[in-house]
């Protein structure tokens, strides 16, 4: 590992892995809580760049889905 974090959109690459939000505060919260190390099991402080400016390019633009994923929520009638 070289200490980066990478969006695994296929949820194929080796390794662990740890589930966020598409949405800049989760990151920042998980940033600031040290989130990633603990998650992935490693010692010191890890790279977020690439998941940073994937969350820029892709987030906003889906309106906190993943990509591919919009408009598969069910609502559910409460009566």
């Amino acid at each position: 590992m070289d200490g980066s974090v990478v969006p695994d959109l296929h949820r194929r690459l080796p390794g662990r892995g740890a589930w966020l939000h598409f949405d800049l505060e989760c990151l920042r919260n998980a940033e600031r809580r040290r989130a990633f190390p603990r998650a992935l099991r490693v010692q010191g402080a890890l790279d977020v760049a690439l998941l940073r400016e994937h969350l820029e390019q892709h987030g906003k633009s889906t309106g906190g889905q993943p990509p591919g994923r919009q408009g598969t929520r069910k609502q559910v009638d409460p009566s």
